[in-house]
């Protein structure tokens, strides 16, 4: 830090009766006793008045990044740079695209035969699709992976499935890389307490089991094992599975066929007290303000994009500053729009008894050739998969 300084300046009055003329040139030596009156000479016959002195103070302070030496301050390594605001601008520009697509949203055209099914029926898949992965074999796992894959690439349109496929396939992977190495990773530092079997003149292990082989591979201080293959394979199928299924389901089914199948499954537990009405009803909202908050999300993320911000010139503060005033303004909006939909509810007449509330379903109970096939698909999924632990070894 360098800093100039400027010292304050007095000025005083002018020695009255006192001129160039009377200024002589001064002698080598001066007799001090030969001045007739030395005082006047010495003092200044009138005395200061400090009201007429004249004070100017001025201060001018400037930074430096070096110091007095030349080397740069301390001070500035602990300045960030303009890789966190470049980061920021990736993360808002991420968001804005990944909700670009009609996420459990549901999409009208093109309409498939998935369309066609009836919502009780799907309602079913998804719960054995919810099962079957963590009750069969590993082939069958990645079997069901791969049928929804094709599913979802036969039903849904080209944007919406390479988007959804690419996100749940890229978490899915990292919890299967994960858990396999995690489960069973790391060699346990243990001595076993019981002898090798030829100490105590036990026979060797039989042929038949000299080519099984607990370690599937190794990777430096980490194992993979066939412990981690099967954790890894039921949390990544299952994760793939649930997302994926939900995603079809939503996708071509409205909320309010979702709900009145709900309802149906739904109705026995109404003489056990249970609140059916009010569970549809909020099942149908929620439905309903998914797509809101994703609309949200997305709008405002975009709004930023838009504004071309200069990341670079930007501190570490002030971005973190535009983060939360991105999500205080995501929740505004969603409070706002919570607060249109109870004034909407209210007009219509809902006073809080869902009971007494009339809700409009659009179904249609009438089976078709699309439910046969889809039931009889269902039994053969379900019967391979609790065969396939005792044929599949």
């Amino acid at each position: 830090m360098i800093m100039n300084c400027t010292f304050p300046t007095v000025t005083f009055p002018a020695i009255p009766n006192f001129t160039t003329s009377t200024i002589t040139a001064c002698p080598k030596t001066l007799n001090v006793t030969s001045l007739k009156n030395p005082i006047p000479f010495l003092k200044p016959p009138t005395k200061i008045n400090p009201t007429k002195l004249k004070l100017k103070i001025s201060f001018r302070t400037r930074a430096s990044v070096s110091d007095s030496n030349g080397k740069p301050g301390n001070w500035v390594k602990w300045i960030p740079t303009g890789a966190f605001s470049i980061s920021a601008d990736k993360v808002f520009r991420l968001i804005s695209g990944a909700t670009a697509s009609p996420i459990y949203q549901f999409v009208s055209s093109p309409t498939t035969f998935l369309h066609s099914v009836d919502p009780r029926i799907k309602l079913v898949w998804l719960l054995a699709l919810v099962v079957l992965p963590a009750r069969s074999h590993i082939a069958m796992r990645f079997g069901l992976v791969i049928f929804l894959s094709f599913l979802s690439i036969w039903i849904l349109p080209r944007h919406v499935w390479m988007d959804q496929l690419g996100r749940v396939s890229l978490l899915s992977g990292i919890l299967f890389i994960m858990l396999g190495l995690g489960a069973d990773g790391v060699t346990p530092l243990v001595q076993l307490r019981t002898p090798p079997p030829a100490m105590m003149g036990l026979p060797k292990l039989p042929a038949s089991l000299a080519g099984y082989s607990y370690l599937i591979m190794k990777l430096g201080p980490l194992q993979f094992t066939r412990k981690g293959l099967s954790v890894a394979s039921i949390a990544a199928c299952l994760t793939f599975t649930v997302f994926q299924s939900a995603s079809l389901c939503l996708t071509t089914t409205p909320p309010e066929q979702l709900a009145f199948a709900l309802r149906w499954f739904m109705l026995p537990l109404t003489y056990i007290g249970v609140p059916v009405a009010e569970i549809v009803l909020t099942l149908m909202l929620s439905l309903r303000f998914i797509t809101l908050v994703f609309d949200e999300v997305r709008n405002v993320a975009l709004g930023i994009v838009s504004r071309r911000i200069n990341w670079q010139h930007l501190t570490m503060m002030e971005t973190i500053d535009i983060f939360v005033i991105y999500f205080r303004r995501i929740f505004k909006n969603i409070f706002i729009h919570a607060d249109q939909i109870s004034q909407a509810m209210i007009v219509r007449g809902f006073r809080g008894d869902s009971k007494t509330h009339k809700i409009y379903f659009m179904s249609d109970s009438s089976f078709g050739m699309a439910d046969i096939v889809s039931l009889l698909c269902l039994v053969g999924v379900t019967g391979a998969a609790l065969l396939s632990d005792y044929f599949l070894v």
